[in-house]
């Protein structure tokens, strides 16, 4: 396979080594100047790089070492956002986003949308720079300003935006430039990393929207055209994927329930090349919704590893995992990987480094041993 998604992948985030959360904390206090903090940041992602190739993976990531969270660093780059403070409990305060108070920041609209470049550009210029192989960028879908877990009329200036679809509009145009960007800069692999098509899999979230006067189905329609619109234009040889997610704050999640209620529209009315998959428990139900997967170039990336403890998964289990996936979707649309990034923000889950890259040793392990084009 010379185009991603690969058979052996992973979605992103890595654990931030010791010395860059320290850093990082010193950086926080005033007593680290932003070079050396960058100086740092720089050597600990050209170390993770390394690591990355060593152990066979055909894409590398920066390992989104230099971010508070998967989606604030992104968002609150575009114009007409503004971050706000959001209050801690005491009893939070110190362990909740401890190496960086910026992640604890709302993002409200409080003007016009506006794109005029992006700190993770440059950050994607140093990955390129820094690999060998395929540099995969990961950044928030554009859905995750305004998430299905809080209603949007209470984070959007309804002055500037009165309806989700006027909102929408500008988003995707904003995107739409940002693709651009990444592109120029060299990026031909960029990961959506979204939660809301996993809230809509989930009964309670389901209701919760309702009782606040969304309608979940109204609001799925509004989604998919507003992702289509950001990754619309976007040039042949771009690869965009998505991954699903359902929490991964510290090892813990926030919604359950299968795809069923999402799975057509999301494969089929969706231009996306490919979907990482949460797959690691009950939680994301069964392998059924996949049935609705296109035949043809669509790949599906299983996400059968847990990011979530340190356990090594057994690898005749996991291998039978994909061939019941395989009755759904015929296995050469299917790649593996943990199920979502090791650090989703900079405290990271609840295992150890050397767990992390066991766990992608054996996602490349065993995809050299089920597809002989791995």
């Amino acid at each position: 396979m010379t185009q991603p998604p690969f058979r052996a992948e992973h979605v992103g985030s890595l654990l931030r080594p010791a010395a860059l959360q320290k850093a990082r904390a010193q950086h926080e206090e005033g007593t680290l100047a932003a070079a050396e903090l960058a100086r740092i940041e720089d050597e600990a992602i050209l170390r993770l790089v390394g690591r990355q190739e060593a152990i066979g993976l055909r894409c590398a990531t920066d390992g989104e070492l230099r971010r508070a969270t998967w989606a604030y660093d992104f968002l609150s780059g575009f114009g007409g956002i503004k971050p706000v403070p959001r209050a801690v409990p005491p009893a939070a305060q110190g362990k909740v986003l401890a190496q960086s108070t910026r992640g604890m920041n709302l993002l409200t609209v409080v003007d016009r949308l506006r794109f005029a470049g992006n700190d993770l550009i440059e950050h994607f210029r140093f990955l390129k720079a820094a690999t060998r192989v395929t540099a995969k960028m990961t950044i928030p879908s554009p859905t995750m300003l305004v998430t299905a877990s809080r209603d949007w009329r209470d984070t959007v200036d309804q002055h500037v935006y009165p309806t989700l679809d006027a909102l929408f509009e500008d988003l995707g145009l904003v995107y739409r430039q940002a693709i651009r960007a990444f592109y120029d800069a060299g990026c031909r692999y960029l990961q959506l990393d979204d939660v809301n098509f996993a809230y809509l899999c989930d009964a309670d979230m389901r209701t919760k929207m309702t009782a606040r006067g969304d309608d979940p189905n109204a609001i799925l329609r509004s989604w998919i055209k507003v992702l289509n619109m950001a990754i619309g234009e976007r040039p042949a040889d771009l690869t965009v994927t998505t991954h699903i997610c359902r929490g991964n704050f510290r090892s813990a999640w926030f919604a359950q329930g299968g795809y069923e209620a999402v799975a057509e529209p999301l494969f089929n009315e969706l231009d996306y090349d490919g979907y990482f998959l949460e797959y690691d428990t009950e939680r994301a139900g069964g392998f059924e919704p996949l049935r609705f997967v296109p035949k043809g170039r669509k790949r599906i990336v299983l996400g059968l590893l847990t990011t979530k403890t340190g356990a090594l998964e057994s690898r005749d289990l996991l291998r039978k995992r994909v061939e019941a996936a395989s009755k759904f979707v015929p296995i050469e649309q299917l790649c593996l990987s943990p199920q979502c990034g090791f650090a989703s923000t900079s405290e990271g889950n609840e295992l150890a480094e050397e767990a992390q890259w066991a766990k992608l040793g054996l996602v490349v392990e065993l995809a050299r041993s089920i597809w002989p084009d791995a």
